[in-house]
């Protein structure tokens, strides 16, 4: 509402299109992009009053005379389940925007150049591309981090090399947005983060992959699971600092930083553990599960996930002990002036 021009951005179009990045099969994503068209309409609402303007119904209505369209695209990775998402999408006469799903990897360019008013992404950037090409093989750092998941109390090896796949990533996904995004459009971000300084290992996702290390190391015990499945196996999970994701935006030089803050994370996380762990796993398995199957199987992941709520309420007191506050990031960038 503060930041976002709207009539500047009309002034060159009469649809404003937003993309979500990395929408899942939602529901979210209709909640997200129904608070996204309802700011800007009411920012048309308020720069029109402004302006002594009294055409306040047309906004986009599909049964009015319309000066306002929007468009929304829904992206993720092709092997998403669009056809669940859009079996969801609220029918036509209930939603004031066209929908468009787009399959692709947006750490690179999904739109043409200068087509997007609002992208935004919510608790999806800090998955990465891939897990680091240090961790695979029989390499140094792949050995330091044997019998574990992610770099969670791993040497500091292995951390550096989560990071520099993310500073990677991070890069790719802001140049494809600097490309995509109009001069004076935003980019909103919902993605877990770290003050910095603190250890991974210190929040509650960190004591999380701690546990799913030790019940894949039960499995392995027990046969269920070869130990090099496990060692090959390594989370593309990155938690950035403020400071690191300054610092990357900052390097890219097309957008200025509106708002970056630390938040209290999700209630599941916020409340009594011992309650809410049951519900936590739930949210987790329904974000992660693919990247396990994909390396485990069916089978195993099931297991993982169903033992997963028991270890961690018997270690209940050790997760008490993590820092729950400012864990969530939210980021909030507009596109700076394409001809500078």
């Amino acid at each position: 509402m503060k930041k976002l021009d709207v009539k500047k951005l009309l002034s060159s179009s009469s649809t404003i299109r937003i993309a979500d990045l990395g929408c899942a099969t939602g529901p979210n994503a209709f909640f997200h992009s129904h608070y996204i068209l309802h700011a800007i309409k009411n920012k048309f609402i308020t720069q029109t009053t402004n302006n002594n303007n009294n055409n306040n119904n047309n906004l986009s209505n599909n049964n009015n005379n319309n000066i306002i369209n929007f468009q929304v695209f829904f992206n993720d990775l092709p092997s998403n389940d669009f056809n669940t998402l859009f079996a969801t999408l609220p029918p036509q006469d209930k939603r004031d925007y066209f929908a468009c799903g787009v399959p692709g990897c947006f750490y690179g360019t999904l739109f043409p150049e200068a087509s997007i008013h609002v992208a935004y992404s919510v608790h999806a950037c800090h998955f990465l591309s891939e897990s680091p090409r240090e961790l695979a093989g029989s390499g140094a750092v792949a050995t330091t981090n044997k019998g574990r998941v992610h770099y969670t109390g791993a040497s500091e090896d292995v951390a550096e090399a989560y990071r520099r796949q993310f500073n990677e990533d991070a890069r790719k996904f802001l140049e494809g947005r600097a490309m995509e995004i109009v001069s004076g459009g935003m980019l909103v971000m919902v993605m877990q983060g770290v003050p910095h300084g603190m250890p991974h290992s210190q929040v509650p996702a960190g004591f999380m992959y701690e546990c799913m290390g030790s019940i894949l190391k039960d499995m392995v015990n027990e046969g269920l699971l070869e130990e090099s499945e496990l060692d090959s196996f390594n989370v593309p999970f990155y938690t950035p600092s403020p400071k690191e994701m300054r610092e990357v935006i900052e390097a890219n030089g097309k957008f200025s930083i509106e708002r970056m803050e630390l938040s209290d994370p999700a209630p599941w996380l916020a409340r009594s553990s011992l309650t809410d762990i049951p519900d936590w796993v739930i949210h987790v398995r329904a974000a992660m599960e693919p990247i396990f199957t994909s390396h485990f199987g069916h089978h195993i992941t099931h297991q993982l996930f169903t033992r997963l709520p028991t270890l961690m309420q018997l270690n209940s007191q050790d997760l008490d002990s993590k820092s729950r506050d400012k864990t969530q990031m939210l980021l909030v960038l507009k596109r700076k002036d394409r001809s500078i």
